[in-house]
């Protein structure tokens, strides 16, 4: 397994391990933020700007589809940022917010939450313990 896969399967699992644990043990504020985001043209801009160039920097660098489920999984996760961050560049606050209704996000989040915190764990715990 190359070291690029096991890095990235690492920092992505780790990032979405940390980021939905604390995300979930504060709920309400939590979706007061992600609420107000999507009303702040200038957040959204950035949030979409950075993860587009994170998503495009994991795709030229790692487009992996073989070799085992790691650098699978990492390579989609590469390829669901770049459409993520085009997609939140491209679509007008009410149709994000239209999306979030629509996923009943405020009854789901603990849920979404912890399945995401459980696929970090996952995923990191592959990468971790994976042969190099």
């Amino acid at each position: 397994m190359s070291p690029l896969t096991l890095y990235l399967a690492r920092a992505f699992g780790l990032f979405c391990l940390i980021l939905c644990a604390i995300l979930a043990s504060r709920p309400k504020a939590s979706l007061q933020m992600l609420n107000a985001l999507v009303d702040d043209p200038g957040g959204l801009l950035t949030i979409g700007v950075f993860t587009l160039a994170a998503g495009v920097a994991c795709v030229l660098g790692h487009s992996v589809w073989t070799g085992g489920y790691l650098p699978v999984i990492v390579t989609l996760l590469g390829w669901a940022m770049l459409v993520k961050g085009a997609l939140v560049l491209a679509t007008p606050a009410s149709g994000l917010k239209a999306l979030y209704a629509a996923m009943h996000y405020p009854h789901t989040f603990r849920f979404v939450m912890a399945g995401g915190a459980v696929f970090g764990a996952v995923l990191t715990a592959a990468a971790f313990f994976a042969p190099v």
